[in-house]
C-alpha cells in the first residue's frame, strides 16, 4: 500500500496501517530532528514527539499521499522551537499546529480517532511512573516541565528523563500491538466521569465527606505541592468545607480516567464578593488502589501569561 492508501485507513481506524506509516517514515524525521539539533537526547525526544503527536491527530492529515511532509513539518517546527526557547526541554506537542482560538487538548484528539482504544492499550503497558507522566503531559492542562515537577512531586530533570523514557516505550508498544484487538476504553472513561460529576454535586450539596468515605481509603492523603501541606481524609474534608463555607463552588470541566490514575480538571467559581479568592481553576491528580484514592494531589495551574510553579 502507498501512502495514500495506508493514509486513508489509518483515518478509518485500521491501526495496522498506522503502525506501518510511522514505522516508514520515522528514519525520515529522525534525519530532520539530527540536522537540526545534532545527535543527542533532544533529537530522539523531538522524534518521538511527533510520533505520538501523528499517532494523536492523524484524522487532520488533508493530504494523505503528503503525510510524509506532514511528520517532517512536525518534528521540524518542534525542533525550530525547541531551538528558540533555547533550553533542553520540548514545547507542548499537541498545540503548535492547531489555531490559538481552537486548540483542543490532547484527549479531545484523542477522542476524535478511532484508534484511541490501541493507544490507552499501549500507555496501560508502561510502567506506574511512565504512564502518569506521559497522562499528565498529554492529557490534563498541566503542559509545561516545570508544571509537571511541581505536581508530581519531582525535580524538572526527572520529568526530562521520565517523558523520553515513557515516549520510546510508549512507541516501541504501539507498534508491537498495531494487529491487536482492544477493550474499549469509553466505557472506563463515561463512569469516571459520571462519578465526578456525582462528587461535585453530592460536594456542593454539603455531603463531601461522604464522598471520601465511599470513594477514598480511609488512609487517604491530600497533598498540595504549592502549599507544601499534606493531610488525611479529615484534612480533606476540612479544607474543602472551609472553601464552601466562603462560597467558592467547583464545577466539573473534564475527566481523564487510567487503570490506576485518575485526573479532575476543575473551574473554581469564586463568590461575588471575593471573587479572587481562590485560583480560577484547579487539577485533582488521583493515584488509585483497588478502584479507590490512595493519594489526591491539588494542583492550580498558572492562568495564560503567568508563570507556573509554586
Amino acid at each position: 500500500m502507498n501512502d495514500r492508501e495506508l493514509t486513508r485507513a489509518a483515518q478509518n481506524g485500521d491501526a495496522g496501517a498506522l503502525g506501518v506509516l510511522v514505522e516508514r517514515h520515522e528514519a525520515g524525521v529522525r534525519a530532520v530532528a539530527l540536522s537540526l539539533l545534532g545527535p543527542g537526547p533532544d533529537a530522539e525526544d523531538a522524534v518521538q514527539d511527533a510520533m505520538v503527536t501523528a499517532i494523536l491527530s492523524i484524522e487532520d492529515v488533508r493530504d494523505p499521499a503528503a503525510v510524509g511532509s506532514w511528520l517532517r513539518s512536525i518534528v521540524r517546527n518542534n525542533c525550530r522551537m525547541r531551538l528558540r526557547a533555547k533550553r533542553p526541554y520540548p514545547v507542548a506537542d499537541l498545540e503548535w499546529f492547531l489555531s490559538a482560538d481552537d486548540a483542543p487538548g490532547a484527549e479531545e484528539l484523542l477522542e476524535r480517532t478511532l484508534v484511541r482504544d490501541w493507544v490507552w492499550h499501549a500507555m496501560e503497558s508502561l510502567s506506574e511512573n511512565d504512564r502518569l507522566i506521559t497522562m499528565v503531559r498529554h492529557f490534563s492542562s498541566v503542559r509545561s516541565y516545570e508544571q509537571i515537577a511541581a505536581v508530581c512531586g519531582i525535580p524538572v530533570g526527572t520529568v526530562r528523563s521520565r517523558l523520553h523514557h515513557a515516549h520510546r516505550k510508549l512507541a516501541a508498544a504501539l507498534r508491537a500491538t498495531a494487529d491487536m484487538a482492544y477493550a474499549d476504553v469509553s466505557e472506563r472513561t463515561e463512569a469516571r466521569r459520571r462519578e465526578a460529576a456525582d462528587t461535585m454535586t453530592a460536594t456542593v450539596r454539603g455531603d463531601f465527606h461522604q464522598v471520601v468515605g465511599d470513594l477514598w481509603w480511609p488512609d487517604a492523603r491530600l497533598v498540595v505541592p504549592a502549599a507544601a501541606v499534606s493531610g488525611g481524609t479529615a484534612f480533606a474534608v476540612q479544607a474543602m468545607e472551609n472553601d464552601l463555607e466562603v462560597g467558592v463552588r467547583p464545577a466539573l470541566t473534564d475527566v481523564v480516567a487510567g487503570g490506576d490514575v485518575l485526573i479532575w480538571e476543575l473551574e473554581l467559581i469564586s463568590p461575588a464578593s471575593n471573587p479572587d479568592h481562590c485560583p480560577p481553576s484547579a487539577v485533582w491528580l488521583q493515584s488509585l488502589d483497588g478502584g479507590r484514592v490512595r493519594t489526591v494531589t491539588l494542583f492550580h495551574p498558572a492562568p495564560a501569561g503567568k508563570k507556573s510553579g509554586p
